[in-house]
């Protein structure tokens, strides 16, 4: 049996319920995901950072709209006139 402990952490509160709620959803505790990122720093002693933006699924799904609008010729107008 494995002794536990605890350790504080100092985040956004924003940070943390997203990250609850997100783990939630995917059927976990937010220590679950914690302790799996801890385990497998330990592990691979390496430390992953991406500063790559990442789109919001909702914005990655218009533009996708808005792309195939483009290829059909859809929705788009050739030239602008000023009044």
């Amino acid at each position: 049996m494995y002794m536990r402990t605890v350790i504080n952490v100092k985040t956004e509160k924003e940070v943390k319920t997203r990250a609850q709620k997100l783990a939630k959803e995917m059927g976990l505790s937010l220590s679950a995901v914690i302790n799996a990122y801890l385990k497998q720093f330990i592990r691979d002693r390496e430390v992953h950072f991406s500063i790559t933006p990442q789109m919001f699924p909702e914005l990655e799904n218009l533009l996708g709209k808005i792309e195939f609008d483009i290829q059909s010729g859809r929705n788009i107008k050739k030239h602008l006139t000023s009044l």
